[in-house]
């Protein structure tokens, strides 16, 4: 299951009461990769969605890990930085957004006020990058104290570690950028820190080197792929997780850039890109990744696993319930007997968790 953000969490940023529900209702995907959760207080550029550095925050991901793994599942927390993605009215001391390099991205960010225009960022000094680097370390920990089975990191879509990798926002000309191998350096060092922190066989680590999203670009994603993949196979990784452009609607189509770290990364390889279960078991046969992750189907779908291998389509989505709100959309899609499991008793049986 794919990281999907829902914009759910508490005031408090903790995840909320239904977040136990939600995930154990799909711990039948094998793995479950969380929503994108804040390394810190500063990390945040969405409204309501959960951080891990608080106690009500991990208290509440304790909830959650152990509902999925009462279930049989299997749940990794995905950690992150916005970076300039974000807003000063998001960030505690009302100080301007971060980022790589002073490069604004095109567009509005969603605040507790409403819409805003993304503001010019002011480039991290490299005390500020180690401080960042230590953030998501103790994240790390964090997460174990949780009862995660391991951490992905962010690295993709436009966030802060993606904004040092790619050269479009990256246009530092010290330690951290410049050539490819500078400007993966952030995320080598927070891999090394997290690694150290919590062993390199619970570290994932995410990659979108096309993606557009967030106003983001690289003149060279097949070289810059290669070297990520090289340097996190040199790591041992748990796994490398690549989000790929879907070729229009081919979605069988040989991964480029999955393909391209397939050459080097000898590890557990995931490719995530739009596809179809067909698809997907396609690209497992010919070895070209070794998991697909999947979004929308999962969202809708809590036994997606289960309606696929008995040939059911999954449930139609309500896609004005993707971001926000209550329990619907969130917790009410059905099962393939009709019923709706909105409770861990009705999943696990009750008392399960006593």
């Amino acid at each position: 299951m794919a990281p999907m953000t829902r914009n759910r969490a508490l005031p408090s940023l903790a995840p909320g009461p239904q977040a136990p529900v939600y995930y154990a209702q799909r711990a039948s995907a094998g793995l479950i990769i969380t929503e994108a959760t804040q390394v810190s207080d500063s990390a945040a550029g969405y409204v309501f969605t959960p951080g891990i550095y608080s106690a009500e925050q991990i208290a509440g991901w304790r909830a959650v890990t152990d509902a999925v793994h009462a279930a049989g599942g299997r749940i990794v927390v995905q950690l992150w930085h916005t970076g300039r993605i974000s807003h000063p009215v998001m960030r505690p001391d009302g100080s301007q957004p971060v980022s790589a390099s002073p490069v604004a991205a095109e567009g509005q960010v969603i605040t507790y006020d409403g819409p805003k225009p993304f503001p010019t960022p002011r480039a991290l000094t490299i005390p500020e990058i180690h401080a960042i680097v230590e953030d998501f370390a103790q994240a790390a920990r964090n997460a174990m104290t949780a009862g995660f089975d391991g951490i992905e990191i962010h690295a993709a879509n436009g966030y802060l570690i993606d904004q040092f990798l790619r050269d479009g926002a990256n246009h530092r000309e010290d330690a951290y950028g410049g050539s490819i191998e500078r400007r993966a350096r952030f995320l080598l060092d927070v891999v090394d820190a997290t690694a150290a922190a919590i062993g390199a066989d619970r570290v994932g680590v995410r990659i979108s080197p096309t993606s557009p999203f967030n106003s983001m670009s690289e003149r060279d994603p097949t070289t810059l792929t290669r070297y990520v993949a090289e340097q996190l196979d040199a790591r041992q990784v748990m796994y490398l997780h690549v989000l790929e452009m879907a070729p229009g609607d081919d979605a069988a189509a040989v991964r480029p850039l999955t393909a391209t770290a397939r050459e080097v990364f000898t590890g557990v390889l995931i490719t995530n890109a739009g596809f179809t279960a067909d698809a997907a078991e396609a690209v497992l046969a010919r070895g070209d990744a070794d998991l697909v992750a999947f979004g929308v189907p999962f969202l809708t779908t809590p036994d997606f696993v289960e309606r696929t291998q008995a040939g059911l389509a999954p449930n139609a989505p309500d896609r004005g319930t993707f971001y926000g709100g209550d329990t619907r959309g969130y917790i009410d899609y059905p099962f393939r007997d009709g019923r709706v499991k909105a409770s861990l008793d009705e999943l696990l049986g009750a008392g399960a968790l006593a």
